[in-house]
């Protein structure tokens, strides 16, 4: 792991607590927050002061010892955001994805859709508590769907209230970075019978529909947010492969329009966009006892294994 800490949640005697994660080692965040008056227990709570932890945390990380708290092999991580209060996602923003999507349209309707930037991002929103699950926690398939895709992405959560911010400022609202996948059911991107053209709440909201983790990597650690390498393996076999600068709307560009709308808060994410290599343009979709491994650099590997449908 590169230099610095990681901010996890664990679950400890059925409690989840805010972790510090240094050289495979989880420190509880409260014994590196000695006198700190900011919740210490949650790592929401740390970010809603993130200005005043992040220093206390860097320094203190450079003094963990290989015997100070638990191995990272023996604890349970949870999502480590639990849960944002807002979870924004960005459609349709790598240019690889656009190209593969376009192409599915154009074998369809025998026209291929126009390939030029919007004006701005396009965002929908998913929910948090009722979607966002770990690292290492099963990912049911919803009864009503029957082509449920996936979607690496990049996800930027914010470090303070920010409102109107400029792009050349954007960044500075980061607090870190971590993997969302954005699984998507495809068989209800539209409802028969609407005027309108897309069903978000059908197609993105569902129990499980949003593995996130496995854990938060702090902006200063990540040395060109526009230059991550992002990495889905569906039972071990590469299926997305790309890089943030594929980005056709660029991070500082999605914060900025966001922000100009509504207030972000500390602890929302966003999910940035997914690259070419979804399931929806081959045909290929999850299955019970399907491994989804992501890994994006500097910010470590989300690995859920697909269970079968359940009812309810």
């Amino acid at each position: 792991m590169a230099a610095g800490y990681r901010l996890v949640s664990y679950s400890e005697d059925g409690t989840a607590k805010a972790g510090v994660l240094v050289n495979e080692r989880v420190v509880p965040a409260v014994s590196l927050l000695p006198g700190l008056d900011v919740d210490r227990a949650s790592v929401l709570g740390l970010l809603r002061a993130w200005d005043a932890v992040h220093p206390r945390l860097h320094a203190a990380a450079h003094n963990v010892k290989a015997s100070d708290g638990l191995a990272l092999a023996d604890i349970k991580l949870l999502a480590p955001i639990l849960y944002p209060g807002a979870l924004y996602c960005a459609g349709a923003n790598y240019w690889d994805h656009l190209e593969e999507m376009a192409e599915a349209a154009k074998a369809v309707t025998g026209k291929l859709p126009s390939m030029s930037k919007a004006k701005e991002p396009y965002f929908f929103l998913k929910t948090t508590a009722g979607s966002i699950i770990g690292t290492h926690t099963p990912a049911r398939l919803p009864p009503f769907s029957q082509k449920v895709d996936w979607e690496a992405e990049v996800g930027v959560v914010i470090a303070r209230p920010t409102r109107n911010i400029s792009e050349e400022r954007a960044l500075d609202a980061i607090a870190g970075y971590l993997i969302v996948n954005d699984l998507s059911a495809r068989d209800l991107m539209k409802r028969e019978g609407s005027s309108f053209g897309m069903d978000w709440v059908g197609q993105k909201c569902f129990e499980d529909a949003a593995p996130m983790g496995p854990w938060l990597t702090p902006a200063a650690y990540i040395a060109d947010p526009n230059n991550m390498d992002i990495k889905l393996w569906i039972n071990g076999v590469l299926k997305q492969s790309s890089n943030t600068g594929r980005m056709v709307h660029s991070i500082a560009e999605q914060i900025a329009y966001l922000s100009r709308h509504i207030t972000l808060w500390p602890g929302d994410v966003i999910a940035t966009g997914t690259p070419a290599g979804v399931g929806m343009p081959r045909g290929e979709f999850l299955k019970a006892g399907d491994e989804v491994r992501i890994a994006v650099a500097g910010c470590g590997e989300l690995i859920n294994t697909i269970v079968t449908i359940v009812a309810g």
